[in-house]
This record gives structure tokens, sequence and C-alpha cells, in this order.
């Protein structure tokens, strides 16, 4: 049973930490540390000194990479903890008044004490679904780059019907070619990456033979959902990916249209309504389906989202059957 919880703010090069006794809420210590290997195993020390490891459970805000090193040496220390979204914690608390590091440690330790019941321990992926995860990130980068080159070269092509500038538009298209090169180059480390791995190998085959699902698509299915053991059921991940509708009601007075919520995995929604698009130009089944609430008068937009959920829900079937999927209606 977790009887005290430590909240830690994290920052690029320090904690700030707070211990919280779960029987009376009140904060028993608070310091700051260095976000290093010896200034986290320090912190660690001195919170297990309190009381015993099954006792207590460490809580912090979801930080990306500044708080890659503290999950790492929790685990190593066989620590319990979860990384909790920042909205999640900002919208338990109510309103508040000010605002600082060592606040925040002590909002974050007290709750995880009032909220221990919803507690679930996170834990790091695994070091190729990691790698997999950047070389995303590098990936969208460099198309956000090539995009907005791309959007220069155009209006480069329209000033230079008054100014000569083609060794600039020429220098532009040599960038623009080596970005999507380099692109190009990455998504074949992503599927070697997927494919080095059995277990990730196994997943990636099962979930690309759904029409629709391309490697994007899988590739950042596995990072998000760490191989598919965060989310118990496809209708929880199309929640999080912003897919699942929600009803929006009050009495009598106010019947809101059902829609979905705006707390989602953008780039996961995007993605998979792009293979939703194309699905339903190769699936016969999705293809009719697509056709017939068309004609029933929904919008476009309802129906691709529909769409996507029936492929969320044909990868999680998929996954717990021992062959990839079979399409029967052609």
């Amino acid at each position: 049973m977790k009887t005290f919880f430590v909240g830690i703010d994290i920052s690029k090069d320090w904690l700030d930490v707070a211990i919280c006794d779960e029987t009376t809420l009140e904060i028993s210590v608070s310091w700051k540390c260095d976000n290093t290997v010896e200034g986290i195993e320090k912190m660690i020390k001195k919170c297990l000194k309190r009381t015993s490891k099954s006792q207590i459970w460490f809580c912090f805000e979801h930080t990306g990479n500044y708080g890659l090193l503290l999950s790492s040496l929790l685990e190593a220390n066989e620590a319990s903890y979860t990384a909790v979204p920042a909205l999640e914690i900002k919208r338990s608390i109510g309103m508040t008044r000010g605002k600082s590091d060592q606040v925040d440690a002590v909002r974050i330790a007290t709750y995880a004490a009032t909220h221990k019941l919803k507690l679930k321990a996170s834990k790091l992926p695994g070091k190729q679904i990691l790698r997999v995860k950047y070389l995303l990130t590098h990936r969208s980068l460099l198309l956000k780059t090539c995009v907005q080159l791309q959007n220069s070269r155009k209006s480069m092509l329209i000033a230079s019907k008054m100014v000569e500038l083609k060794d600039v538009v020429t220098d532009l298209e040599k960038r623009i070619a080596d970005l999507k090169a380099q692109v190009t180059a990455i998504e074949e480390a992503i599927k070697k990456e997927l494919e080095a791995d059995d277990s990730l190998a196994k997943t990636f085959k099962k979930i690309t033979s759904v029409k629709g699902v391309g490697l994007m698509i899988a590739a950042t299915m596995i990072v998000c959902t760490n191989n598919f053991s965060a989310f118990e059921n496809p209708r929880a991940f199309n929640c999080y990916a912003g897919l699942a509708p929600f009803s929006f009601s009050s009495g009598s007075s106010i019947q809101g249209k059902t829609k979905t919520s705006e707390l989602r995995n953008r780039t996961m929604k995007t993605l998979l309504f792009n293979g939703a698009n194309s699905a339903v130009l190769s699936d016969f089944e999705l293809k009719n389906y697509y056709n017939r609430k068309i004609k029933e008068g929904k919008h476009r937009m309802v129906v691709i989202n529909a769409v996507a959920c029936k492929m969320v829900y044909r990868i999680f079937a998929v996954l717990k059957r021992e062959e990839p999927y079979v399409n029967l209606m052609r």
C-alpha cells in the first residue's frame, strides 16, 4: 500500500521535489536537485530513507526528453512511478493563484496522493521503439522544412517574372530534392528498426495487412501504444486519437451534436484520416459503407472519421489472431 507520494516538477537542469503524506495530505519535505544521474540517484535515496520502496510512489508531468533520465533511473531502482499529462493535473487542482517550480512539485505530490486509485504505473518503451519515435520526429521536421522550401520556391517563381532568380530557384530545388531523399532514408530506417525485433516485426506485419494502414500509421501506432500494451481496447485508443464520438447534452435545454473531443493526438488522427481516405478506394466493404453513408446525407468528414474508427477496430482485432487480416468481400 502506497502511503508516500513524491511530486516532481521537471526542468532542463534541475528537479523540484515534494513528498506528500497520504494520511494527512501535508507536504513533509521539499527540495531541489540536479537533473543529472548523480542528482537523481541522491534524490531517490533520500526518498527511500523515509520509507520502504513498496510504500512510495513517484509522480511527474510527462515532459518528453527532460524526463527520460528520471524515468530510466526510477526503473533501474525498481521504483513505482507515473508520468501524467500536464493538462490532467492542471484541471484536477481547480482554481489556483501563482506559479513556481516548487509550488508545481507540491501540487503534483498532492494530486498523486488524492488520485492514488487512478494512478497507473508508467514504463519506458524499449530502445528500438524509442529510436523509431525519434526517427518519426526527425522525419516530421524534415517534411515541415520541405513544405516551407516548396512554398518559397513557388514565391520565387512568381518573383522571377520580374527579377532574375534562376540561381535561387535552382538552389531551392536542390535542397528540396535532398530533403526528400533524407525522408526516404529515414522511412527505410524506421522499417528496418521495426523488422529487427521479432515482437515489433510480428505486430508490424499484422497491422499493415489492414487496408489503409501503411508504414507511417503502423510505426506511429506502435510508438503511441508501446507496441499495443498501453491500451486495453480499440475504443480507448479511438478516444486517445480523437476519433470516438461523445454526446453533448444537459437536461432538456442543451442538446448539442455528438462530436469528437478536442483532446486528441493530432498527428495520429491525421494519419488515420489519410489511411481512411485510401481505404475507401481499395477496400470493398469500406467503399460500400462510405458510399451508402454519403447517399444518406452524412458529411464526408463524419464518414471518414467512422471509417478510421473501423480501421482501428480491425487493427486491434487482427492483433488478437495469429494470422493477418483477410478481407473476404471482393
